[in-house]
């Protein structure tokens, strides 16, 4: 029996680390003020299609249910939570909203994002102003920071900047030229310079395509950009330096401005970023921005929006290329019994210890202790019951990190077993 292609399942060790960062990040959005909210995983199709259109079925799974209904499995939480915020007439405005969860995406299996994956999710609905964007990228970079991850680079951009340019350059504002245009500038991070010419040199003057992707390479500072380009020419620069600006004040300081971040969904209308490891070849490990448009196509267009959404699977392997393993241990305890006659005890400490919230595991097949112990070995400390201890009202307890052991009281273990395990610390 197979999986359908694209598909797995999460093991433990995995879901430790999906855990890890799922317990990073609610803590972070709840420091911030974010309400956690999980949205529902089957949307009506044309919910999904209010601003992509039907080309979205390409990406998506979707089906007609019993009711013969169109519907859709999410491949985000933007557009439920903008559903779901567009519903709301009387919500008190701005809304700051998080999600954590599975999502699924028709796209082709890659390192990192398999059809079915896990993100984390930022929104916050309202007016439109620079401070919100400025505290979703803060808490993007908070929440890289409190993972331990380095080298980590934010590269923010504007969507209007860039499109202004291209219409400049192409002397044209046709919609279809300026959208088949910004896919060309977003695959300038997976494709080669020529290979991007020659999908596009049928339909668009390659000298003119050519002077768009060298303005995508721009990258740096706001002084290094205007020390080489003639910002004054760019709509949306000034929008640009006053986010920057904010971020300065609030202690960020892992930006930079990418011009080749566009971010592909059409439904961006502002400022994009998207977020790297400068030393991995991983690719975006999260990425957002401004989207307006698509409240407006939720009929609201009193309502701004701006949001982050970022890839668990792929952040965990970075973790992995950083050699950065999260602590995920519970300070597990291990029972051992030396022999059938000690079982009961063993038993009884093993539910006493589970009682008091004390993560405890104890042999269920009847194995010898040597067995036991090998199974015991990633605990942090094991208690063995023996006839000999026992006889004088104690248990052993080894300290499985160091190796070294003691007797302590049986009596003063069920009274006070945090205290006695030495676990209050910890």
């Amino acid at each position: 029996m197979e999986l359908p292609r694209g598909m797995k399942d999460f093991e433990e060790s995995e879901n430790a680390n999906i855990e890890h960062i799922r317990y990073h990040f609610k803590q972070l959005s709840t420091l911030y003020g974010f309400s956690f909210m999980d949205t529902s995983p089957i949307e009506l199709l044309s919910t999904l299609e209010t601003k992509s259109g039907p080309a979205i079925r390409d990406e998506i799974y979707y089906f007609k249910d019993k009711g013969d209904r169109e519907v859709a499995l999410r491949f985000d939480f933007t557009m439920g939570l903008t559903r779901y915020v567009a519903a709301q007439k009387s919500m008190k405005l701005p809304a700051k909203l998080s999600a954590f969860g599975g999502v699924f995406r028709y796209d082709e299996p890659q390192k990192g994002r398999y059809r079915y994956f896990h993100q984390w999710d930022i929104e916050i609905y309202g007016k439109a102003n620079l401070e919100s964007e400025a505290e979703i990228i803060e808490l993007t970079s908070r929440l890289f920071d409190s993972l331990l991850l380095k080298n980590i680079t934010i590269d923010i951009n504007h969507r209007n900047l860039v499109e202004s340019y291209i219409n400049k350059i192409f002397d044209s504002k046709e919609p279809q030229l300026v959208a088949d245009i910004l896919r060309a500038v977003d695959k300038i991070q997976k494709k080669s310079k020529e290979k991007i010419i020659d999908e596009f040199k049928d339909r668009y003057d390659v000298s003119k395509l050519e002077k768009i992707l060298e303005f995508s390479q721009i990258k740096g500072t706001i002084k290094e950009i205007e020390n080489s380009f003639d910002t004054t020419q760019l709509e949306s620069w000034d929008e640009l330096k006053e986010l920057f600006d904010s971020l300065e004040n609030r202690g960020v300081s892992n930006v930079r401005i990418n011009f080749g971040i566009v971010r592909g969904l059409d439904y961006y209308s502002g400022t994009v970023f998207e977020v790297f490891d400068k030393n991995s070849t991983l690719g975006a490990l999260a990425g957002g921005g401004r989207y307006d448009t698509l409240t407006k196509a939720f009929k609201r267009d009193d309502l701004g929006a701006t949001g982050v959404a970022g890839g668990v699977e792929r952040i965990i392997l970075t973790m992995q290329e950083q050699k950065i393993i999260p602590d995920i241990s519970q300070n597990r305890i291990a029972v051992l019994y030396v022999n059938d006659e000690m079982k009961k005890v063993a038993h009884s400490i093993t539910s006493l210890l589970r009682l008091n919230k004390i993560p405890t595991d104890i042999d269920l097949a009847g194995r010898n202790l040597k067995k036991q112990m090998d199974i015991a070995s990633n605990s942090r400390l094991t208690i063995i019951v023996g006839p000999q201890e026992l006889e004088q009202g104690n248990v052993v307890l080894k300290d499985m990190v160091t190796g070294t052991e003691g007797t302590i009281s049986l009596e003063k273990l069920t009274e006070d077993p945090k205290t006695i395990l030495n676990l209050e610390k910890h």
